[in-house]
């Protein structure tokens, strides 16, 4: 008999109201939005600062902790393992609008995220750039040779007005901090690896979605001057940021097929393509296009759940069950014993398709 508790799952996003925000997830993609700034709408989330609760079905209403509490390793797979242990979902997935620029920022790894921030795991990411204003772009990484003195100095020169600046290393070097980071123009349709440990913020003009471990460390470097809404300067975590921050030259590549030097065209499916854009320890994305009427065949064989994201067009899930719909922008989460399924699509579409890798 089937279990009626096991089905593609769709969630009401938990919206953030960030002072970098804005309301283009209204204006581009139609969302429904209350008043105000709107920063990020988190799609699929069971971090206990916003979990997302389940929109249809058996678990209307049910936030995700709870239904992984009673599904385990059916909802999450057995390649899961490692959150299952600390009871937590693997992954988070969101949409950001960045109507002013991010903070420079790092996350920590897990060792040092366990062992600074009271059970909170590590945090690594990647972007995937939804819409691009003309001239828009992402900080990412720092130059070559730049080392951890030479960055603390040109902290301590940025922050200097802080409360909370860094204490200056008596071996510090004084550079402006804007001439130590490296700034990548960015389009959409393309991709960006965020390992943990990269220098890293997004800046305005941009729409990404993003996927990531669950997690929510992150280390505020600079923060451009700005106070927050009590009219202070936002804490930053420049010390914690110095103890993670890899300072190795080699930078994360930025994927996707509108870049020019990027990989080469992804095998037929269907009338469509597929393409592996980021693989690390904790998940793989890969990026489904699909002509109309086009179908991409799965089986959730009980080894890793599915997250499926349609970005362009109008797609669906067909299994044993009902129909689930995906328009463009929705996210749903296939468990992992689901069995078999496939998307299909309506319209041309462009899907998301992420899922846990074999351990």
């Amino acid at each position: 008999m089937e279990d009626p508790r096991i089905y593609p799952l769709t969630f009401q996003p938990a919206l953030r109201d960030y002072l970098w925000g804005g309301r283009r997830l209204e204006t581009l993609y139609g969302r429904a939005l209350p008043p105000g700034v709107i920063a990020e709408s988190w799609e699929i989330s069971g971090h206990p600062t916003a979990p997302t609760r389940a929109d249809a079905g058996v678990w209307t209403g049910q936030p995700l902790p709870v239904i992984l509490a009673e599904l385990g390793e059916r909802l999450v797979g057995s390649a899961a393992a490692w959150a299952l242990q600390r009871a937590r979902f693997p992954l988070l997935v969101k949409l950001l609008d960045a109507q002013q620029d991010l903070s420079v920022q790092v996350h920590p790894g897990d060792a040092y995220a366990l062992a600074h921030e009271a059970g909170e795991l590590g945090k690594t990411e990647m972007w995937y750039v939804l819409h691009a204003e003309p001239g828009a772009g992402v900080i990412l990484g720092v130059k070559p040779g730049v080392t951890r003195e030479v960055f603390a100095g040109a902290l301590q020169i940025a922050n200097r007005k802080s409360q909370v600046a860094n204490r200056k290393s008596p071996n510090a070097v004084e550079r402006p901090l804007a001439e130590l980071l490296r700034r990548v123009p960015v389009q959409a349709g393309q991709a960006i690896a965020i390992p943990a440990g990269t220098v890293h913020a997004l800046l305005a003009g941009t729409v990404v979605t993003e996927i990531q471990q669950n997690s929510d460390a992150t280390y505020r470097i600079y923060d451009w001057g700005r106070v927050g809404t009590d009219g202070k300067p936002r804490e930053l975590h420049v010390e914690k940021a110095l103890d993670v921050i890899d300072f190795a030259p080699l930078c994360p590549p930025i994927l996707g097929r509108e870049q020019p030097a990027g990989p080469p065209t992804p095998p037929a499916l269907g009338a469509g393509g597929r393409i592996e854009l980021v693989r690390n320890r904790y998940f793989v994305v890969e990026e489904v296009t699909l002509a109309t009427g086009a179908a991409f065949d799965g089986a959730a064989d009980g080894m890793t759940l599915e997250i499926w994201g349609c970005l362009e067009g109008q797609a669906q899930v067909e299994w044993a069950g009902a129909t689930v719909a995906l328009p463009a922008i929705r996210y749903t989460l296939l468990p992992a014993t689901l069995g078999a399924f496939r998307i299909v699509a309506a319209t041309p579409s462009k899907c998301l398709r992420v899922y846990l890798p074999a351990p």
